[in-house]
């Protein structure tokens, strides 16, 4: 074997779903690691740390939940008496 090939230890699976990166919008928020029966998030931006650790079904829920805070975000930031812009 070469060394660009890694050994498989025993119980290893080929066919084990890959680590899925978790993008919002341009903001890398983290990595989805397959993990038992769903997915471990580890955040990548401090936006995302509340995150780290959390166990999800899929990496989509993981992806909901990041997009829900940036959201969360953004509806805090609007000040008291100020009025949102809609979106047409």
């Amino acid at each position: 074997m070469s060394d660009l090939h890694a050994e498989l230890a025993p119980g290893d699976r080929l066919d084990a779903a890959p680590a899925r990166v978790i993008e919002v919008g341009e903001i890398t928020a983290g990595i989805a690691v397959p993990e038992g029966r769903g997915v471990r998030f580890f955040s990548s931006a401090r936006d995302f740390d509340g995150l780290d650790g959390a166990v999800f079904r899929t990496a989509e829920q993981a992806a909901r939940a990041a997009r829900e805070r940036v959201s969360v975000r953004a509806r805090s930031a609007v000040r008291p008496g100020q009025r949102r812009l809609r979106r047409a």
